[in-house]
């Protein structure tokens, strides 16, 4: 039977132009994406470091209060941040990575005996200027640093190097989508994709462990010393599609 409500036949009309739209935005929108190719493309950007980062701190060892092992760290913190700035190292450039006390501990038969406090702060500081790894690292040696950690080599800005890199393995990559096209036969077309890999900047790590003599310091300090600081690689890799006709 059919009805003549118009109510009812005004909702059936509004359903059926409803699909209708849908369907035609559908057909509307979808697109038809030939064959395509994909080829890879390796950018490499060989630099020399223009940054080192080198750790050192002190540890002051068994304390009979915690009032003296913080008066000793912060006596013998303080000559070694003044001797590295004596070296041309700005406030900026020195960080603080550690700092921390503990109370000190014997077991005898099982018993926990209190022998004191002990504490213990580590920098980081930033060299801008190569020529001056050692030294710096001997000034604060001799300064009272009786800890030393690992002397680290990078580039401060690489993002121009990275541009070059990327430029370099696009250009790779476009060459082998021309011979690969070429040998198939066919055309290239419109590039369809692009990815890109790699691009994470390396350091390079000089592993220095040097530890107190038990006189809180190192010996009389360290002479400065050569550290060279190589050659470093920037590698990004990219990932192009393109049709093919």
């Amino acid at each position: 039977m059919i009805t003549k409500n118009p109510l009812i036949i005004a909702v059936i009309a509004s359903a059926i132009i409803g699909i209708s739209f849908v369907t035609g935005k559908f057909v509307e929108t979808r697109t038809y994406i030939g064959p395509t190719i994909s080829v890879a493309g390796e950018g490499r950007i060989f630099a020399n470091p223009d940054i080192a980062s080198i750790s050192f701190g002190v540890q002051t060892g068994r304390q009979k209060t915690s009032q003296a092992a913080a008066e000793k760290l912060s006596k013998d913190m303080t000559a070694i941040i003044e001797a590295v700035k004596e070296e041309g190292i700005e406030d900026k450039d020195i960080i603080t990575e550690s700092l921390w006390m503990n109370p000190a501990y014997d077991w005898k038969e099982g018993e926990q005996i209190p022998r004191g406090y002990e504490a213990n702060q580590n920098l980081r500081v930033k060299i801008r200027d190569l020529d001056k790894v050692g030294d710096v690292l001997a000034a604060a040696t001799q300064a009272g640093a009786n800890h030393v950690g690992g002397v680290n080599f990078t580039i401060d800005n690489p993002e121009e190097l990275r541009a070059e890199a990327r430029a370099e393995a696009i250009e790779k990559a476009k060459a082998k989508a021309k011979v690969l096209a070429k040998d198939l036969g066919l055309n290239l077309g419109k590039l369809r994709g692009f990815g890109e890999g790699g691009g994470g900047m390396p350091y390079y790590e000089r592993s220095m462990a040097m530890y107190a003599d038990g006189k809180g310091g190192m010996g009389g300090g360290m002479e400065s010393m050569p550290l060279p600081a190589g050659e470093q690689e920037i590698r990004i890799n990219v990932n192009l599609t393109y049709e093919v006709k």
